[in-house]
C-alpha cells in the first residue's frame, strides 16, 4: 500500500500512515472524482479460498466471517442517507482484496477546535448536543460506537454557521448493544472505557458481553462532557490506570468543583459503575436544555459559621485553673479577695525594716459564687477588730508611714 496504488478503484494520493490509526493503515484516495478516506485492515487476515483445509484456517475463516458480519450489519443499520445522519461519518464501502480488508468513506476536513473548553456556554451546549443527538441516533438502533473518544469526533465550524458542531467518526469497533466482539478483539481506548468494558477485556468473569450495551457509550461521554466543558479529565486516585479501573474499585472520580450543580450531578450519574444506573441519552439531552448548565462558576469557599461545639469556649466552661478571678460588675478590678486581703496586712503587726513579706497562698478561682470556697479564718489570737470609720483613719495612718518614712533622718540645720 503505496501513493499511486489502486485497491479497490481507489487510487491513492497520500503516503499511507498508521498514524492513530491502531491496528490499521489508512490514507486519502480519489474515485470518479471524487475523495475519500480509505482505511486498510491489519488483521484479521482472511484465507484464500482456495486454501487447504486445516485447523488454523477453520478458526481463520470463522474470525473473518465475524469480522465481515460485523462491519455489514453496522453499515446496513447506520445508512449515510439516514434521517439526523449528518453528523456521522458513515463507511460507503467495505471490501477485502486477496487476504486483506479495506474500508471507505467521505473525505472530511479532519481540523479539529483544539481547546472546546474556551467556547461559550451557549457553543458548549450546542456542541454537546450534536453529540449527544448522534448518539442517540446509535442507540435507538442498539448500535455501540465502541471507540468513543475526544480523538474520534470532530468539532468543527462550517463557513457562515454561528455554533460549533461534532462529527462523530470511526465506527470501526461498533457492534450490536450486547453482542461485542471477544475480548481479544476487542479494540477501544482504557482510558475513556466503561468500568464493565475493562472487566470484560479482562476477563475476571465479573462481565459478560450482554452488560456490554449501549451504557459503555454514555460512561465514555460523562468523561467526555467533562473535558469539553473544563479542558481536563476528572482525577482519580493515581494507583488507578483509568478512570474506570478507579470506580471499579469502589472510588468515586473527582470532579471539577467549577461545573454547576446540575452539570455535576449530571457527570456523576454518567460515570456510575453499574450500566444501569446511568441516564439514557434522552435524559443527558435533557439536562442541556440551558446553557448555564455549561457554565463554570468560581465558588467561594465555605463561609458557614462554626457549630456552638466548635466555638472557643466560654468562660464558665473553662476548668477552674484557666479561669482568671470574676471582676466587680462594670469594673475591670478583682472583687472582693483583694479587699480582705489589705484589711488583714493593715491590722497585721509591724515587720522588721527589711524583712521580705511571706508569700500569699494563691487561693483557687471560682466559676461562680456558689463554689467559692470561704476565706480561711484568722487565727483565734488575733481576732479582727471592726473596722473604723471611714472618716477616722488615724489607727492605721501612722503604722503606714512608720513603715514608709520611718527610716528618714533629721537635715542638717532643721529643728
Amino acid at each position: 500500500m503505496k501513493k499511486g496504488d489502486v485497491i479497490g478503484g481507489y487510487r491513492l494520493i497520500s503516503e499511507p500512515t498508521n498514524a492513530n490509526g491502531g491496528k490499521c493503515m489508512w490514507a486519502f484516495a480519489e474515485k470518479d472524482g471524487d475523495q475519500y478516506f480509505i482505511k486498510r485492515f491489519l488483521e484479521p487476515k482472511r484465507p484464500r479460498d482456495d486454501a487447504a483445509d486445516s485447523p488454523s484456517v477453520r478458526i481463520r475463516r470463522q474470525l473473518s466471517k465475524e469480522f465481515e458480519d460485523r462491519h455489514r450489519t453496522i453499515m446496513k443499520r447506520l445508512r449515510p442517507d439516514a434521517r439526523g445522519g449528518g453528523n456521522l461519518v458513515l463507511a460507503t464501502d467495505f471490501f477485502h482484496e486477496g487476504s486483506t480488508y479495506y474500508k471507505v468513506t467521505e473525505r472530511i476536513d479532519t481540523s479539529s477546535l483544539e481547546k472546546p473548553q474556551a467556547l461559550e456556554p451557549r457553543h458548549k451546549m450546542v456542541l454537546l448536543k450534536t453529540l449527544g443527538n448522534s448518539l442517540k441516533q446509535l442507540h435507538d438502533i442498539e448500535i455501540v460506537h465502541g471507540d468513543l473518544k475526544p480523538l474520534n469526533v470532530l468539532v468543527q465550524k462550517r463557513d457562515g454557521a454561528a455554533f460549533h458542531t461534532a462529527k462523530l467518526i470511526d465506527f470501526d469497533d461498533s457492534y450490536v448493544s450486547g453482542s461485542p466482539p471477544e475480548p481479544d478483539d476487542v479494540a477501544g481506548d482504557s482510558v475513556y472505557g466503561a468500568p464493565e468494558w475493562r472487566r470484560y477485556m479482562q476477563r475476571d468473569g465479573s462481565a459478560g458481553p450482554e452488560q456490554l450495551t449501549c451504557a459503555v457509550d454514555v460512561f465514555a461521554l460523562g468523561l467526555m462532557t467533562h473535558v469539553y466543558l473544563t479542558g481536563e479529565l476528572p482525577h482519580h486516585d493515581k494507583r488507578y490506570g483509568s478512570p474506570a479501573d478507579a470506580v471499579n474499585a469502589g472510588e468515586q472520580l473527582d470532579l471539577d468543583t467549577r461545573l454547576s450543580d446540575e452539570m455535576l450531578d449530571l457527570v456523576r450519574r454518567m460515570t456510575a459503575r453499574a450500566p444501569g444506573g446511568r441516564p439514557r441519552m434522552d435524559g443527558f439531552l435533557k439536562a442541556l436544555s440551558d446553557p448555564k448548565v455549561c457554565a463554570l462558576q468560581h465558588r467561594r469557599p465555605s463561609t458557614s459559621r462554626p457549630t456552638p461545639s466548635a466555638a472557643k469556649p466560654a468562660a464558665t466552661a473553662k476548668p477552674a485553673s484557666a479561669t482568671k478571678p470574676a471582676g466587680a460588675p462594670g469594673t475591670g478590678k478583682p472583687a472582693g479577695p483583694r479587699t480582705s486581703r489589705i484589711k488583714t496586712n493593715l491590722a497585721s503587726t509591724p515587720r522588721p525594716r527589711g524583712a521580705t513579706p511571706p508569700s500569699e497562698p494563691v487561693r483557687p478561682a471560682a466559676a461562680d459564687a456558689k463554689s467559692a470556697p470561704a476565706p480561711a479564718p484568722s487565727p483565734p489570737a488575733a481576732a479582727p477588730s471592726p473596722a473604723p470609720p471611714a472618716s477616722d483613719t488615724s489607727a492605721e495612718r501612722p503604722s503606714r508611714v512608720r513603715i514608709n518614712l520611718g527610716d528618714r533622718r533629721p537635715r542638717p540645720g532643721s529643728s
